[in-house]
């Protein structure tokens, strides 16, 4: 299962790299001091957080409700728009959902069903990426791995 993990990582992070190059999107607009809640909607609590450098945070939340795991990356200062991602995979599934554009306050929302699954889950903000594996899975310890490209 490691080597399996170890090329869905690599497959992920070539994605995120890709993506992050790649300006798909028109800008998101939201007011500074957004909230994961306010991007992914009612119901989603803040389960998991990493920051990404000095330049904002990453999020992962989940809704109980309906078993599903919400990614969002929002910047802590909001302005001209630059390279952002947010992504989510569940390996047992197969199932992911990815946001890469240039945003001006935050990148996501990105949906997955997690309920009862280990989660994968990352972004970026302009050259700062990353990435959390094997998240959200009872007594098993993530992997954080934050670089700079």
């Amino acid at each position: 299962m490691r080597l399996t993990r170890s090329a869905l990582a690599a497959v992920a992070l070539t994605a995120l790299s890709v993506g992050a190059t790649t300006a798909l999107a028109s800008p998101a607009s939201a007011a500074p001091n957004t909230t994961p809640q306010k991007v992914c909607g009612s119901g989603y609590k803040t389960v998991n957080s990493a920051p990404i450098g000095s330049l904002g945070t990453v999020y992962l939340t989940y809704n109980s409700s309906n078993g599903k795991n919400c990614v969002t990356t929002i910047r802590n200062n909001p302005g001209n728009a630059r390279a952002m991602s947010a992504w989510i995979y569940v390996p047992d599934t197969n199932e992911g959902d990815e946001d890469y554009g240039q945003y001006t306050s935050y990148a996501g929302p990105t949906y997955v069903y997690g309920r009862a699954h280990c989660v994968d889950w990352g972004g970026n903000i302009g050259s700062v990426y990353v990435q959390v594996l094997g998240s959200n899975c009872a007594a098993l310890k993530e992997h954080r791995v934050t670089f700079t490209r």
